[in-house]
């Protein structure tokens, strides 16, 4: 990745609560080898930090002033050095005023990556370690320690200056304490969260589990979909770019690649076209799916231990929490004893041929899904009756028995 300017400034401040020192770079790094190897390290480990939030600047103000300091350096009103002198002031001037901060170096780095522009601003530590000298000597060696990156911002040049609608180009780490260790950075930056990503993500899990049910497929069709969607959220999140939904539906169906899209966008799902990825929240997400006649579970895997719990030896799963509207159709039924004869309301099929069977084979053949959910919903009788349509069919040779997996294929004849 090209990098177009980057500086280093130090501020030494310590916990005692005596006054910081600040130490200023005069001129900007040399370009090198071990620069680009630091830039790429530090995107490296800052992509897979959990925890981060995406929003945009405040308004410019005396509280936020590095967005006009951006403006004028991006200008050229103003050199790259004296725009870090600038920044750095102000910056420590926010960490005297927090007694929970500590100092170290600040990395200052604008640079591109393809055709986008970035500025990325860091607080890098330093880790004590051991080296093995020229004459074969054990010296002590003073490096930089990524794994201690805590607070970091990343702006989106391009984004801020091209899309005036964006509320989503900078990336700052959260911090796993709350707040308040981190406010002074955020207000350093002078960001607010335009985007939350947990929730978009959320919202995406939500949208894609309806979308797998309503198209009723088959186990290995559904599961081999959630693993397109957890790779690409997954390696969006590890690039630091964000998940766009037109990409996605590609991925998911290529066979009709605006169908999952299109879905999203006439249930209302409410999401944006593009979000960063929360990596908790999709790492999270993996499904358990089970079908068998009469029966369909599927849960995601995070509920497994908790309000799912399965005994290996006794072939038993515990579910807690059950969903409001099936115990209230369960508790329905109770008094009719229709659990015990096992019927549903609508489910009832008369004595000998079935009058629907036909329009039933029709359906099948015609959409070529041998599923009892698909018949049902067509027909729209219990799932009990669709079910005894569909041995029917078994034994006459029109689809298949249930794989190991639990579902049919449509026998094609000549």
């Amino acid at each position: 990745m090209p990098i177009c300017h980057a500086i280093i400034h130090r501020i030494d401040k310590k916990p005692d609560g005596s006054p910081s020192v600040l130490h200023t770079r005069d001129g900007e790094l040399l370009a090198s080898q071990a620069m680009e190897n630091l830039l790429a390290d530090l995107n490296e480990q800052y992509n897979a930090k959990q925890g981060k939030a995406w929003g945009l600047f405040h308004e410019e103000s005396g509280a936020y002033p590095l967005s006009g300091w951006l403006r004028n350096y991006l200008a050229d009103s103003q050199d790259f050095t004296g725009f870090t002198w600038q920044a750095i002031e102000h910056l420590q001037k926010l960490m005297e005023e927090s007694a929970l901060s500590t100092g170290g170096h600040v990395l200052f780095a604008h640079y591109q990556q393809g055709m986008t522009e970035y500025l990325a601003i860091a607080l890098l530590h330093h880790s004590e370690g051991v080296t093995v000298s020229d004459a074969l000597d054990i010296a002590p060696a003073h490096h930089i320690d990524l794994h201690q990156l805590h607070l970091a911002a990343r702006i989106n040049l391009s984004e801020w200056q091209n899309n005036k609608q964006s509320r989503q180009y900078i990336s700052f780490i959260k911090g796993k304490n709350g707040r308040r260790i981190n406010d002074y950075f955020r207000d350093f930056i002078g960001c607010q969260e335009g985007v939350d990503a947990p929730s978009e993500t959320r919202t995406l899990l939500k949208a894609f589990s309806d979308f797998v049910e309503s198209e009723d497929l088959a186990e290995e069709q559904a599961l081999a979909k959630t693993d397109t969607l957890v790779a690409y959220a997954s390696a969006q999140a590890k690039l630091g770019e964000p998940i766009s939904l037109e990409e996605l539906a590609a991925l998911v169906d290529e066979d009709r690649p605006q169908a999952f899209y299109d879905f999203i966008r006439n249930k209302d799902y409410g999401m944006s076209p593009e979000f960063p990825a929360d990596k908790r929240t999709i790492t999270q997400f993996r499904r358990f799916t089970g079908r068998t006649d009469g029966l369909s579970i599927s849960f995601e895997a995070h509920m497994l231990g908790n309000r799912v719990e399965f005994d290996a030896a006794a072939g038993i799963l515990t579910i807690r929490q059950v969903p409001q509207q099936l115990a209230d159709q369960i508790k329905r039924a109770e008094p009719e004893k229709t659990a015990q004869r096992g019927h549903v309301a609508g489910d009832a099929a008369p004595d000998g041929d079935d009058p629907l069977y036909a329009e039933a084979v029709q359906h099948v053949r015609e959409s070529n899904r041998a599923g009892t959910s698909s018949v049902q919903r067509k027909l729209k009788i219990g799932y009990n009756r669709a079910a005894r349509l569909i041995e029917r069919m078994e034994a006459e040779g029109i689809v298949t028995a249930m794989n190991t997996h639990g579902a049919r294929e449509v026998i094609r004849h000549g």
